[in-house]
């Protein structure tokens, strides 16, 4: 599939699967259009990707995207590709043949396993939603229709791992029993838990890469954050970040840790069908941009603290400040997401700040023969 007409059938045919599920959220066209761009998104800089189209009786039925990252190969000393974008009518022939093209694909960059769905990197949405579909999804998180798991399985994939997304009704709730955790857990090391410069997200987004490198570096599914995957991310999410959204902690001169929440602007998106323009005149982005700083819904898409420093209290005293002056104060409840199944100090913390356990997302696995 090369061609952009083939290209746009590939983002358009969402549509036709979700025409008659309540909660799906249209992405933003011009967006996704950009994320599949081999010349403008910097993960071709270093890996490489291949879209599929199955059509059945002369229709569109199902799409995949197939990806190749050396990167994650080579830190992992693995040899796995992954498949993403997955989305398909209820046929396991089309589904099958859509696995099979991916397969194919990635046989030839000489991979011998297979896992997703994950679009491009876990740096990016990933993961096949297997419970908690009545929810919406939030902003850059995946949903998908139930009967996805049973093809997927049927395609000879098995578990490789699960995250769980977090629901906070009520943050009040939360920062209560943070204040009693950060009052017991007095750091030993004098920290400074700052609001992010916005007049300086360039600096701000390289000293984030260098916390989120160290401290994800153990995870599961890692793969660190490239110089210019950094700066694109933050080009895109720029135009979504909101003053006191994200909290550096420092120790001297040192970045220790951050979080990052962002509006979930996927409640405006729901109504824009996923275009900016109607009639040639800019609606729908006059619409994201007026509603960006009233929207009473928020997603915490990270979290992280160094491991020298992650019994020194640093995360509770973030998460405190979120809670306090992010979501209180101005009248926001949300989700954080995602943490790892096997997290069990994150997850036990989670659930004893009064979070609840609302979804989960699964990678699935298979050997490729």
């Amino acid at each position: 599939m090369t061609s952009r007409r083939e290209r746009d059938v590939f983002i358009k045919f969402q549509w036709q699967i979700y025409a008659n599920d309540p909660v799906w959220v249209p992405p933003l066209i011009i967006e996704r259009k950009r994320f599949l761009d081999h010349k403008r998104h910097p993960f071709y800089k270093h890996g490489d990707a291949a879209l599929f189209l199955a059509r059945k009786n002369g229709k569109i039925a199902g799409r995949i995207m197939a990806s190749d990252d050396p990167n994650y190969n080579s830190l992992h000393e693995t040899n796995v590709g992954c498949f993403g974008l997955f989305e398909c009518i209820d046929d396991q022939e089309v589904a099958a043949a859509l696995f099979d093209a991916a397969a194919s694909w990635l046989r030839n960059k000489g991979r011998t396993e297979m896992m997703g769905p994950i679009d491009y990197s876990t740096n990016y949405v990933c993961g096949l939603l297997i419970d908690g579909f009545q929810f919406p999804p939030t902003i850059l998180t995946a949903h998908n229709p139930p009967y996805y798991r049973e093809l997927i399985e049927s395609c000879g994939f098995a578990k490789a791992k699960d995250w769980y997304a977090w629901w906070f009704a009520d943050p009040s709730k939360a920062a209560t029993h943070l204040r009693r955790l950060a009052t017991r857990l007095k750091t030993r090391w004098p920290v400074t838990i700052r609001p992010a410069n916005l007049k300086d997200l360039r600096g701000e987004s390289r000293r984030l890469r260098q916390i989120f490198n160290q401290a994800w570096k153990k995870n599961w599914g890692f793969v660190p954050f490239t110089e210019a995957e950094i700066e694109f991310m933050t080009e895109e999410l720029k135009p979504l970040i909101v003053p006191e959204f994200a909290w550096i902690a420092e120790i001297g001169n040192e970045p220790v840790g951050f979080t990052l929440c962002l509006p979930d602007i996927n409640v405006v998106l729901r109504d824009l069908n996923g275009r900016l323009t109607r009639f040639g005149l800019p609606i729908g982005l006059i619409r994201l941009l007026f509603y960006k700083k009233r929207i009473r819904k928020g997603r915490l898409i990270a979290l992280g603290v160094i491991e020298k420093y992650r019994r020194a209290g640093i995360a509770e005293m973030l998460v405190l400040r979120v809670m306090e002056e992010t979501m209180i104060k101005r009248g926001i409840t949300g989700e954080l997401s995602m943490t790892l199944e096997d997290n069990y100090m994150i997850n036990r913390f989670l659930e004893a700040i009064g979070a609840q356990r609302y979804k989960t997302y699964r990678i699935f696995k298979r050997t490729m023969t």
